[in-house]
């Protein structure tokens, strides 16, 4: 997608997206591509979303979804690795350590709730918010040490919703528990790991497929997904999608 004029974008994108509505400001969204290991290939999870759905239905997804800024006041087991955080961070007058945390626990919290899937250690955990319930219930304290920023992507003007989306990854050895009837929200109505290959043939959107292929090269490059690589940045400048390296 880098290069691509605005125009081009939104014909790229308009099975994915909606377009139209006034401008607005886009809001925190986190995203986690979860991994696992088979032999020689890597494999994501990856939901398909109802056709009911307003917003992508039908769509293969990473679990994920807007970022509330009170995920920031969660306890943790382990925090974000210093170079994840700094990345995350990101720069300018709301960057903050606290911005960062709240990301990388929506990340957590959408996993939970959109694919049953409880990502931390095992051991005493307490919150009265309503959303970490299923946590306490099961005993698993959340843990941010092995999430690792992936790319940034920030929806194109011109859409009924924009998100500021960072993509995160995690290993499955991470999920302390599986629920077995999945996430309370069944915005997903089903759940399949995929090898990377497979994955970018999927019915996805656009930008998800560009993502993977990051993804796939880094994975290349590092297969561990060592803290501080390279995270690629998507946004609209000067009316063209650019990509840089944060």
């Amino acid at each position: 997608m880098e290069g691509l004029t605005r125009a081009e974008v939104d014909k790229a994108e308009s099975k994915d997206f909606a377009l139209g509505g006034k401008p607005m400001r886009p809001r925190d969204a986190a995203t986690l591509i979860l991994l696992d290991r088979r032999r020689d290939q890597f494999l994501v999870l990856m939901g398909r979303r109802h056709a009911r759905h307003a917003f992508m239905p039908g769509k293969f997804v990473f679990p994920g979804g807007r970022t509330d800024p009170t995920d920031s006041r969660i306890p943790v087991a382990e925090g974000l690795h210093p170079a994840e955080e700094t990345r995350l961070a990101g720069t300018g007058h709301r960057a903050s350590s606290t911005r960062a945390r709240a990301i990388a626990l929506s990340a957590i919290r959408e996993t939970y709730e959109e694919a049953g899937l409880l990502i931390g250690r095992k051991g005493p955990f307490s919150t009265a918010k309503a959303e970490w319930q299923e946590f306490v219930r099961q005993g698993v304290c959340p843990s941010l040490e092995k999430l690792r920023f992936i790319a940034r992507a920030i929806t194109p003007p011109g859409r009924v919703r924009r998100f500021d989306t960072r993509f995160l990854a995690a290993w499955r050895e991470d999920v302390a528990v599986a629920l077995p009837d999945g996430g309370p929200t069944n915005e997903l109505e089903e759940l399949v790991w995929l090898p990377l290959q497979e994955a970018k043939q999927a019915d996805i959107p656009t930008i998800t497929r560009t993502i993977l292929g990051e993804l796939e090269q880094r994975l290349a490059d590092d297969p561990i997904l060592g803290p501080g690589g390279p995270v690629p940045f998507y946004r609209m400048l000067h009316n063209r999608f650019r990509r840089e390296i944060v």
